[in-house]
């Protein structure tokens, strides 16, 4: 098969024929339709994360059909599955045990850890695939896996908030802003200094208002959440939030955050990580989106092109999401920023 392999940290991917991989026990072989670009691809590129595997190939927002069943497994052959970030754990540690598997030690994590949806075939733990609604395209559905779900988790630990922050609006942002509107609430979108583009489609979205990241919005905020990787961006944040307001750095790995006085987190502000997703996460974003309805904004690349994609993303040349078409799939919008 066709696989874009990661043998070097801070090198392209490589084009290569490997071998179909075998499912084992509790296994499944999905023939992959497409597979989202996210920004914890490049983390994975540029070797910002711990425990890594090389090589490796990339990808975990992963749409695809089963086309092999592993031992005890029970979904049938031909059905249409999601795979995401989170690709096993431990199932009996405490973390485990108490509904915080993202939180697991033994974790293993899609396009990390287990080769991902970079190529025309992958293997996934059966108790890690997620049913997709029947109302998506391949393509449509891709970033529900990771900018949906882990952004849907962020979104969660802003509680009741009605004014909402979002520092940066890439992905998840471009979700979660139409999740946000569907409960109430709203949004004020923060972007790279002088992107007007993404701030105007920020507005298209719902925004109430968009800007600068290096300015306040015209009133304070109950929450924000930063989607960018930026450190600097935590203090701004607590300055923007009101008393009792929360951040959340909803990234797995972020650059040093600056040191700040006190004064910015107290008067019982909150900030706070978010690390992965559950599978009732899963659950519950991938019922929830079809009621919204959650629209999302792609970009196309074919598999050879994943470098393209993935720089693309690094410097933000699209609005919305950049997925990956293997060709194993009828693609019913082709053209770029496609809604």
């Amino acid at each position: 098969m066709r696989a874009m392999v990661l043998h070097k940290h801070h090198s392209p991917l490589q084009l290569s024929d490997v071998p179909i991989p075998k499912p084992g026990k509790g296994q499944l072989l999905i023939r992959v339709h497409v597979c989202g670009v996210c920004r914890t691809d490049l983390h994975v590129m540029d070797g910002e994360l711990p425990n890594p595997i090389l090589p490796i190939i990339p990808g975990h927002q992963i749409v695809g059909t089963i086309a092999e069943q592993g031992e005890g497994t029970k979904l049938p052959i031909g059905m249409r599955v999601g795979i995401p970030w989170l690709g096993g754990c431990c199932q009996h540690c405490s973390f485990c045990l108490s509904g915080r598997e993202n939180l697991c030690n033994q974790a293993s994590y899609t396009g990390f850890q287990i080769n991902g949806g970079f190529a025309d075939y992958c293997v996934a733990n059966e108790a890690f695939c997620f049913p997709l609604p029947a109302n998506y395209s391949d393509e449509k559905v891709a970033p529900l896996l990771c900018a949906g779900l882990i952004g849907y988790r962020s979104l969660r630990f802003t509680g009741n908030s009605k004014r909402l922050g979002f520092y940066g609006f890439g992905a998840a942002a471009h979700i979660q802003i139409q999740v946000a509107a569907y409960l109430g609430k709203e949004v004020y979108a923060f972007t790279r200094p002088g992107d007007v583009k993404t701030q105007e489609f920020a507005r298209s979205l719902g925004a109430v208002w968009s800007g600068d990241s290096d300015v306040f919005p015209p009133v304070k905020l109950d929450a924000a959440i930063i989607f960018a990787p930026v450190g600097e961006l935590v203090p701004q944040a607590l300055r923007a939030v009101d008393k009792g307001g929360v951040v959340v750095c909803a990234g797995i790995h972020m650059s040093d955050i600056p040191s700040f006085p006190y004064e910015l987190l107290w008067e019982e502000r909150v900030l706070r990580s978010v690390a992965n997703l559950t599978r009732q996460d899963g659950k519950e974003f991938l019922d929830l989106a079809p009621k919204v309805p959650v629209s999302t904004t792609i970009t196309p690349y074919p598999l050879e092109r994943a470098n393209e994609a993935l720089e693309d993303l690094r410097h933000g040349k699209f609005q919305g999401a950049a997925v990956i078409i293997l060709g194993n799939s009828e693609v019913r919008s082709q053209d770029k920023g496609s809604q």
